[in-house]
Parts: structure tokens; sequence; C-alpha cells
């Protein structure tokens, strides 16, 4: 590889990480910036659902937006105005100024993740195309879990803020590097002269659409779904401008996006693959959290350090894979590799209890991180091989945007069921726990008699009855707790199964490794 062509793959690479970093590194410091903006978690969350919406928004179109603007002006331009906004976010005196900024953020942002991933693509010869979906799918899987951690220790050490302005130097590295070297895709000579009308009527549906949709993921939770009449409008206006939109698409000349890629089953079946490992990989990182917070009280730091290990293991293992690809081992039966570890991963974390060591979670992560490693370059480069130009765009676009509806609806569903399962087994469980069953007459003398006089009254309690029955509420809300996380991981199991259908459907028309020149 040339000498530019490594720039341009470390440019594609650092605009990766910006972004993905970003979707998750605020997570950790919403407590934070509630205090500092006097916020509550209600108000202070549409900062992350903003910045989530534009992201889905954009990713679909990039492809049709550099092909209009110029790949170099629009890439090179994104890289400033995320970087611009970043500051601006770590500056925001206010959280209506903060959640502005960081929707403009988002939509930089969502440029950056498909147009970084074809400027990789295009720097390897076309029989290397594994190895070019090793590198970007390093920088996907290290992102989510590299922003949780950093996000913590940038909080604990120098504020909310430094998320924010931490960006500036590497994206005033990124800009001054890409315009060196990334330049406009050459045309081919027969469209050179070809002029593109705006498809106001496609955009506008797009925009209602996906944005009403990730709305209605992000928010259905905390406002109770269908209760509110902002997630019924919501959803109503999705439901309405998604499939107006797949027909506007068909009529016009120059679509935004190319919906007859959807005839074809590798297109429909690699979305649909792409997306049920979003929900995998957005469902873990959301659950697990709360489960070691529960159980063996982890802090956010020590929290994002416990996937570091596995996501290790990911960046190891995948350069293997893209070799094997390389060497023209079907993809197919790499992907079906990845796909079971994760099954078994998850049947692993149906086995965790209130008892389980880090040890047990760190195994089923490495786990995890065995078969996410065989998924995102089988997947992208088997794919994206069997396009060009701004075909390729567009299906990059599209599989980024299953990652991010497949997470979202992942997260959606575990925090509705989570709920759900909770109430339910508390009702179940509470009904068996009264001093007429033997067992909890037991636990409850039991803690009555070991709590001392003393012991109440530093707990706040009248006296050491009001202590045991603290206890014993605190036990049930323990296995209330684990009762529903079982539940969850099996509903996943079987919902991720799944994923087997869409590979085995999966077909090529040329080589795997063959990657032609991208958007």
């Amino acid at each position: 590889m040339k000498k530019e062509g490594v720039l341009i793959v470390v440019v594609a690479v650092m605009a990766s990480l910006l972004e993905i970093i970003d979707a998750s590194i605020v997570n950790v410091a919403l407590p934070s910036m509630m205090g500092n903006l006097g916020a509550t978690l209600e108000d202070i969350s549409m900062v992350i659902t903003g910045y989530a919406i534009a992201n889905a928004i954009v990713l679909p179109v990039s492809a049709w937006l550099g092909e209009r603007i110029g790949r170099r002006t629009y890439y090179l331009g994104c890289i400033l105005l995320f970087t611009a906004t970043s500051v601006a976010c770590g500056l925001a005196p206010n959280l209506a100024t903060l959640t502005v900024f960081r929707i403009l953020q988002g939509l930089a942002g969502g440029a950056l993740l498909p147009t970084s991933q074809t400027l990789i693509y295009e720097q390897f010869p076309k029989e290397k195309a594994g190895i070019a979906g090793a590198i970007f799918g390093m920088s996907v899987m290290i992102g989510p879990t590299l922003g949780p951690t950093l996000g913590g220790y940038l909080t604990d050490t120098f504020g909310w803020r430094s998320i924010f302005n931490i960006n500036l130097p590497l994206g005033l590295l990124a800009f001054f590097v890409g315009a060196m070297v990334i330049f406009d895709r050459e045309k081919d000579p027969a469209h050179k002269e070809e002029k593109h009308e705006l498809d106001i009527w496609g955009l506008t549906f797009l925009v209602l659409g996906i944005g009403c949709l990730q709305y209605v993921l992000e928010r259905g939770e905390s406002e109770d779904w269908f209760a509110s009449k902002l997630i019924l409008f919501n959803t109503v206006v999705a439901t309405v401008s998604l499939p107006l939109f797949v027909w506007w698409e068909t009529k016009v000349k120059n679509p935004i996006i190319d919906v007859r890629l959807f005839l074809k089953p590798i297109v429909s079946n690699g979305v649909l693959l792409m997306g049920m490992v979003g929900f995998f990989l957005y469902g873990v990182v959301f659950i697990l959290p709360i489960y070691v917070s529960r159980t063996l009280h982890f802090d956010a730091t020590q929290t994002g350090m416990l996937f570091i290990p596995g996501s290790l293991l990911t960046v190891a293992v995948m350069p293997w894979v893209g070799q094997r690809m390389y060497k023209g081992t079907n993809p197919k039966w790499l992907i079906f590799v990845g796909l079971l570890s994760l099954e078994v991963c998850l049947y692993l974390m149906t086995l965790l209890s209130p008892l389980s060591s880090k040890g047990e979670i760190l195994r089923m992560l490495f786990v995890r991180g065995f078969g996410m490693a065989f998924l995102f370059v089988p997947i992208n480069s088997s794919i994206l091989s069997q396009f060009k130009g701004i075909e390729m765009g567009q299906v990059s676009g599209l599989l980024n945007l299953a990652r991010q509806i497949g997470g979202s609806i992942g997260i959606a569903l575990i925090g509705t069921m989570l709920n759900k399962n909770s109430h339910q087994n508390y009702l179940d469980l509470s009904t068996k726990v009264s001093l007429l069953n033997s067992n909890a007459q037991s636990a409850y003398y039991s803690s009555a008699n070991g709590l001392t006089q003393k012991m109440s009254d530093s707990l706040g309690m009248a006296s050491g009855n009001e202590a045991a029955l603290k206890s014993l509420y605190g036990r049930i809300q323990n296995q209330v707790f684990m009762l529903s996380f079982k539940q969850l991981m099996f509903l996943m199991m079987i919902i991720f199964a799944i994923s087997f259908i869409p590979l085995y459907l999966l077909r090529f028309k040329e080589k795997t490794n063959k990657v032609v020149d991208a958007h």
C-alpha cells in the first residue's frame, strides 16, 4: 500500500472512532451533566436521543450526499463540523444549547462511518477485502467498549465538558491529514455530465420516517410507550412516511436511496443479518452493566474495563479472519461460527447468578469477543464486494443504519421487558413471602436476631425487626432482578436464532474477495 493509502486508512479509522465513541461516551457523564445544568434525567436524555436520531437520518443518504457535493468536500466538511460542534457542546451554557449542538454533531457524524468504510476498502487490492473489513471492524468494536471507560475517566478527572473537548485535537488532526490525501472518486465518463435534481419529497419522507422511528425506539420505554401521545404520534408518522418513501423512490429518476437494491437477496438478507448483530451488540452492552452494578457493585469505570479484554480478543482475531477470507474460505462458514459463538454467549449469560464471579463474566465476554470477530469482517466484505461505485456506498450506509436500528430495537425491547417482567416476578414472589411461609419466617427471625440495636440505629431503623424487613425486601428485589435477567437472556437467545435464516439465504454472484472501486 502506498504512503497516501496508509494515511487515508488512518484518517478513516480516526473518524470512525470519533463518531462511534461519541455515541456512548456521554452515557456515563449524565449524572454530572444533570447536576451542572440543573436538568432532570428525562430532559438530559435528549442529549443522547437527539444524537442518535440525527445519526440515523444521515446514515442511509451519506453516499448520495457525497456523490452530489463531492466526497472530499463532504467528508472533510463533516469532520470539521463534527469537531466544531463537539467544542460547542463542551462550551454549552445550558441544556437547550447543548441539545442543539449535539444534534448537529450527530448529523455530521452520520457521514463518517459509511464514507470511512468505503475509503478503507478502496485502499486495498481486490483480493484483500477481508483485511480492509478487519481494519474497519476493529474500529466498530473498539468504539462502544472504549466510550464508557474513557467517558468515566474524563468525567471523574476533568469534568463532563472534557468528553467533548477531547475531540478538538483529534478532529483537527484527522481534517488536516485528510485534506492532504483524500480526493474525489473519478466518475464514470458516461455519467460526468449527468445532472441530479434534489429529491425534496424523498428526503422529507426519509427524515420523518427514520427520525420518528428512532425517537420511538429511544424514548418509548421512558414515556410508557403508547400511553404517551407524542410516542403515538411519532409511531403514526413513521408508519406512514417509510412506506411513502419506498413508493416515491421507485418513481423518481434519481432517488436518494435506490430501494430496488432490497430486491437483491444479498442486500435484504445482509441488512437483516447486520440488524441482528446490532441487536445483540448493543443489547448486551445495555443489560450487562445493570447486572454487574447490582451483583458486583461495579461503578461505570470498572464496568467499562470489564469489556476491554473481550474486545482485545476481537481485535486480535479479526486480522486472522481477514486472512482466511483472503485464502478463499467461504464467508458463510465464518459467519456461522460467529453467530453460533454469540448464541453460546447468551446461553452462558442465562447461567449467571448473584454468586457469579468476575472470572465467569470475563469468560462469557471472551466468547462474545471471539464471535464478534467472525461477523463484522465477513458480513461487510462479502456483501460490499458485490457492488461498485455509489451502489457500494449506499449499501454501506444501509448496513450501518441496520446495525444502529437493530441496536435501538434491542435496547428498547430489553428495557421494556425488564420492567414488565420485574413487576410480574415481584408479584409472584411477594405472595409467597409471609410469616406463614416457613422459609420466609426463618429468614426474617434470623435477620432480626442478628441485627443489633446499634446497627439498627445507624441504618435509621426503629428496631431490629424493621431492619430485618428491609433486608428481606432487598433479597426479594435481587431475586426479582435475576429472574427477569434470566428470562431476558432466554428471550434474546430465541430472537437471535432468527439470524441463521438470512445467513442461509445469502447468495453471492461473484467471489467475495473481489472488491471494486467504491464511493
